[in-house]
């Protein structure tokens, strides 16, 4: 006779999704603010806004993932960072707009759950979320054999916050003569790997675990430092200063991020040399033979975080950031953009 198949012969496990979910709600408690409305296990997330806090609030989101920066993780074995990087990639794009992260929401996918494993990305899932002020407020975990291999997994997030209509920030206060502060960066943050794994494993021959000169740690735990959360360093800065410009420094970067919040009659003189870039993109660089202009649109090159202010506010500005635990720079000014001329000029 036959036998009667199962969900569980065809690879998903629903008994081991509910004990990941048991696993995980302590650590989802931890992130709860007072406008959480419910627990883990319903069907949608609730969050009451305090609207009584706001006179006209614009509601700000995004959503990203980490890419192929997870090649990097599952390759090394090691989970506990990626949720970090999730985290960070949509409360910095938050940010930006002037806006506090209010909530997330994540996603999973994989071929087969693994406890140890899915607690790990969770653990800084939630680590990611504490440090933005944000509430992880609901998620999926979808089990999908046959689409993706057992150890292989996929990560999405969403975010939602708030800012005063009349705070947003856009760009549109940007003027000649305003100075631009760079954040240093932690690494690649999650930008650029697709190009990174190509020329230094399928090209250049290393293993994740090699060490090379310049670099403190293996090539493969250089590359998964996790990607700096600058909300709360952000924050601070709104209540006292006149931020005129937020840039995140994702994928695109110098090139194709600074232009998005620019005016059309401006340009950015950045200066060469004036921060420290970190030995992990020379060794990219060196290894693959890439020009400058490509390494300046595909990675961060050692700044995450771009502040445009005013001229008079950019010392005190820098002091501020710098008490707030920041490595700053004054990488360059606003100037008027010449005819033809990029948007984005190195001197």
């Amino acid at each position: 006779m036959k036998k009667k198949a199962t969900y569980q012969d065809a690879g998903v496990d629903i008994d081991k999704a509910d004990q990941f979910i048991e696993k995980i709600k302590p650590l989802i408690k931890s992130t709860v603010r007072k406008e959480v409305m419910t627990g883990i296990g319903g069907f949608g997330g609730l969050f009451k806004l305090d609207v009584g806090k706001f006179k006209n609030p614009v509601l700000v989101s995004s959503t990203d993932g980490v890419g192929t920066k997870l090649k990097i993780a599952q390759g090394m074995n090691r989970h506990d960072t990626v949720g970090i990087d999730l985290v960070a990639m949509s409360v910095n794009d938050v940010i930006v707009q002037g806006a506090e992260p209010l909530f997330f929401l994540d996603y999973i996918a994989t071929g087969k759950i693994s406890l140890e494993q899915s607690v790990q990305i969770m653990e800084g899932i939630v680590w990611g979320c504490r440090e933005a002020g944000c509430a992880l407020i609901g998620g999926e975990t979808a089990e999908m054999p046959g689409f993706y291999e057992e150890n292989e997994y996929d990560l999405a997030g969403f975010c939602v916050g708030v800012v005063e209509a009349d705070k947003l920030i856009d760009g549109s206060a940007i003027s000649v003569g305003d100075r631009i502060i760079g954040l240093a960066s932690s690494g690649l943050h999650s930008n650029g790997f697709s190009l990174a794994r190509k020329v230094l494993f399928e090209d250049g021959g290393l293993h994740m675990r090699d060490r090379v000169a310049g670099l403190d740690e293996s090539i493969g735990a250089t590359l998964l430092r996790p990607t700096k959360i600058y909300v709360k360093s952000l924050l601070k800065l709104f209540k006292n200063f006149h931020i005129k410009g937020l840039v995140h420094i994702t994928g695109g970067g110098f090139l194709d991020n600074i232009p998005r919040i620019l005016p059309a009659p401006c340009c950015t003189v950045i200066r060469r040399g004036a921060w420290d870039i970190p030995p992990v993109f020379h060794v990219i660089q060196e290894m693959g033979r890439i020009d400058e202009q490509e390494m300046l649109r595909v990675f961060n090159m050692g700044i995450g975080m771009m502040v445009i202010v005013s001229e008079k506010e950019c010392r005190d500005v820098m002091e501020r950031l710098e008490m707030s635990g920041e490595r700053a720079y004054i990488l360059g000014s606003v100037e008027m953009r010449g005819h033809d001329q990029p948007q984005v000029v190195f001197a």
